[in-house]
């Protein structure tokens, strides 16, 4: 089975301010292409980096290669040209399982197992990694008291008795019990209504913030990247534009796309 869904030990820490200190690179794009036989170029020389604890969102308009991009980190997608860097050893060098399971995934379709509780769903991976029993149930439960589900109601509950914007926060749960490295979050709340997703927002910005996590956040929104990042990098056609935190990109965007893109923000 390959392991998707992964994550980490909280550790409370105080966010290392991005004006005052450049943080380590935990992912590096160097010169990163990929060529499809079929719809030709995907992505084009692409370079930046993602500071460990940062908050880093891609954005862009459909087929901009957003998802694509994010898919490089755990080799859903294999790049044809350049070099992806994990902490500083190559992508390539590093086998599978154990990428994997540095790397915690959300999509926006939660894929919970129907026939799993949700504490059997939250505690699948630990269980593979021969965690505690009883350290994993108590994680559990202080996992869902943080984002607003009392454990006894919600515990013994299958994925079919759940709303969307539950699903998501298990899902969310389950990408962050098992200590990865880095999150990535593909549009994950994108299909919930106005309220949910405003308060999912709310809850990972928070879980981020507290815990000091490394977040690659892809969405299409641009209210949403100014809501959570700490730096936004705008794609368009397979090409990345800017790379800026949201301050500099307003003041300086690098073109009249860019400006016309930010200016789309709702609200």
């Amino acid at each position: 089975m390959e392991l998707l869904f992964l994550a980490i030990d909280f550790k409370k820490c105080r966010r290392i301010n991005f004006k005052n200190k450049r943080r380590q690179d935990m992912i590096r794009y160097s010169h990163v292409s990929l060529n499809c036989p079929i719809n030709g170029k995907i992505l084009n020389d692409i370079n930046f980096e993602i500071q460990d604890g940062e908050f880093f969102v891609l954005i862009g308009p459909s087929g901009s290669g957003k998802t694509t991009t994010l898919k490089l980190i755990n080799r859903l997608i294999e790049q044809t040209d350049g070099n992806i860097y994990f902490q500083d050893k190559c992508l390539k060098d590093y086998p599978l399982r154990e990428l994997r399971l540095e790397t915690g995934y959300v999509l926006q379709q939660i894929a919970l197992f129907p026939n799993l509780s949700v504490e059997e769903n939250i505690a699948l991976i630990p269980e593979m990694k021969n965690f505690d029993k009883k350290l994993i149930r108590e994680k559990t439960e202080d996992l869902l008291k943080k984002v607003g589900l009392e454990p006894k109601l919600y515990m013994k509950r299958l994925p079919k008795d759940l709303s969307g914007g539950e699903k998501q926060r298990i899902g969310i749960l389950r990408a962050i019990i098992s200590n990865p490295k880095i999150l990535l979050m593909d549009e994950p709340f994108s299909a919930l209504d106005p309220i949910s997703r405003t308060q999912l927002q709310d809850l990972i910005k928070q879980l981020h913030d507290e815990y000091k996590m490394t977040t690659v956040f892809v969405t299409h929104d641009m209210a949403e990247a100014l809501k959570l990042a700490d730096r936004i990098c705008i794609l368009k056609n397979g090409e990345v534009i800017q790379v800026a935190s949201p301050m500099v990109m307003r003041e300086n965007p690098a073109d009249d796309f860019v400006r016309e893109f930010f200016n789309m923000k709702e609200g």
